[in-house]
C-alpha cells in the first residue's frame, strides 16, 4: 500500500481523538461533543467544553498560509472587534491566538448563532452597508503587511494557466476555454483601466451571504480569505438578479455604507470583472484540492463535461457584462 500524500490529504491524521488533544491542549477540557461544520479549505468543528458552552475549533490548512499570515488576519479580526465592528474575533489563550500541536495549527472561536442574512430586504441590505462601511473604514486606515492582495494575476492569469495546465478541460473544450479566458482577461484589465486608480484596502475579501450570520443584526465570519483590493469586492457578492435589480440593491447598500466611509462609484466598473476573475479562481481551487478526499465528495459534478460546458457558457455571458455599462445607481 502506497504512503498517503500529506501534502495532498493533509488531514488524514485529525480523527476525532487528535482533534480533542489539539483543544486540550490549550488547557480547556473538552467533553467529547464534535460536530463538523460546513467548510472545505480548513476543517472547522464545534467542541463541547465541559461545564462551559462549546466553542468553534478552526484548523488551518497546511502550507496555505504563513504563521505571520494568520496572524495578520488575527489582529485585524482584534482590531475590527475593537471598533465595535460585528463578528467573531480569536479567543486569546494565554497570550495567544494561534496554536500549535501534532503538526495542526488553529484558533478557537467563541460559538455565535444566527441565520442567513435576508437580502431581499432594504433594512438588511442598509444595515449591512452601515457595517461594511465601518469595517472599511479600519481597513483602509493602514495595509497589510504579509496577506496577498487580489489582482488579475493571482485570481485570473495564474487560475487559468494552472486549469490548462492541468488537463482539467475536456479535450472538446480546451482550445475555446484558451481562448475564451485570453479574452476574459483583456476585458477585465479594460475593466480596471476604467475603474483609474482606485485604492487597495484591507477587506473581509469573501464576503458572500454564507459568511454573514444574522441575529438581531449581522454577524461577520470567516476572515480565512482576507487581503488587499477594492472595496466593492465585499460589495457586490451582496446582489443578485438583472442588472436593475442590483442597481437597487446597490443603491440600498451604499445608503448605509456612506454614512461611514466614502464610496468611489468608479468602482462600479469592476463588479462583472470581480465576479469573473472569481469564476477563474473558484475551478482552478477546485482542481487544486482534488486530491483532498472531502472535494469530490462535496463537488461531485466538478469531474463532468457538463461542468466546463456551463464554465465555458457563463464566462461568455460575464464577456458580454464586461462590455455593458455598469450599474447605475438610481439617487
Amino acid at each position: 500500500m502506497s504512503e498517503i500524500d500529506p501534502t495532498l490529504t493533509p488531514y488524514y491524521r485529525l480523527d476525532p481523538e487528535g482533534l480533542i488533544r489539539l483543544i486540550e491542549s490549550t488547557g480547556l477540557p473538552c467533553d467529547g461533543r464534535l460536530l463538523a461544520l460546513n467548510s472545505y479549505e480548513n476543517r472547522v468543528y464545534q467542541v463541547g467544553i465541559e461545564d462551559a458552552v462549546p466553542i468553534v475549533a478552526k484548523v488551518y490548512r497546511p502550507g496555505r498560509w504563513s504563521d505571520e499570515q494568520i496572524l495578520e488576519e488575527h489582529a485585524f479580526s482584534i482590531e475590527l472587534a475593537e471598533a465595535e465592528v460585528p463578528l467573531v474575533p480569536p479567543m486569546v489563550i494565554d497570550g495567544a491566538t494561534l496554536h500549535s500541536h501534532d503538526g495542526f495549527r488553529f484558533a478557537l472561536f467563541e460559538r455565535r448563532g444566527g441565520h442567513a442574512p435576508e437580502l431581499d430586504q432594504k433594512e438588511t441590505l442598509t444595515w449591512l452597508g452601515r457595517f461594511l462601511g465601518r469595517l472599511h473604514a479600519v481597513g483602509a486606515s493602514k495595509p497589510f503587511a504579509t496577506r496577498p492582495q487580489l489582482t488579475i494575476d493571482s485570481f485570473g492569469r495564474e487560475s487559468v494557466d494552472s486549469l490548462l495546465a492541468g488537463g482539467w478541460l475536456p479535450a472538446h473544450l480546451e482550445n475555446a476555454f484558451s481562448s475564451l479566458a485570453q479574452d476574459l482577461l483583456i476585458s477585465t484589465q479594460a475593466a480596471y483601466s476604467r475603474a483609474g486608480s482606485f485604492k487597495n484596502i484591507r477587506l473581509h475579501g469573501d464576503c458572500h451571504p454564507g459568511n454573514i450570520l444574522w441575529r438581531d443584526g449581522p454577524l461577520f465570519v470567516d476572515l480565512d480569505d482576507c487581503r488587499s483590493g477594492p472595496a466593492v469586492q465585499d460589495l457586490w457578492m451582496l446582489l443578485s438578479g438583472e442588472p436593475h435589480e442590483m442597481a437597487e440593491q446597490m443603491k440600498d447598500v451604499l445608503e448605509g455604507y456612506t454614512q461611514f466611509n466614502h464610496f468611489d462609484l468608479r468602482e462600479l466598473h469592476l463588479i462583472e470583472a470581480l465576479r469573473t476573475l472569481r469564476m477563474l479562481h473558484h475551478a482552478a481551487w477546485l482542481a487544486l484540492r482534488w486530491q483532498d478526499p472531502a472535494f469530490p465528495i462535496a463537488f461531485p459534478w466538478f469531474g463532468e463535461a457538463r461542468y466546463w460546458e456551463d464554465l465555458v457558457l457563463g464566462l461568455r455571458e460575464q464577456l458580454g457584462r464586461m462590455q455593458e455599462q455598469p450599474l447605475q445607481i438610481p439617487f
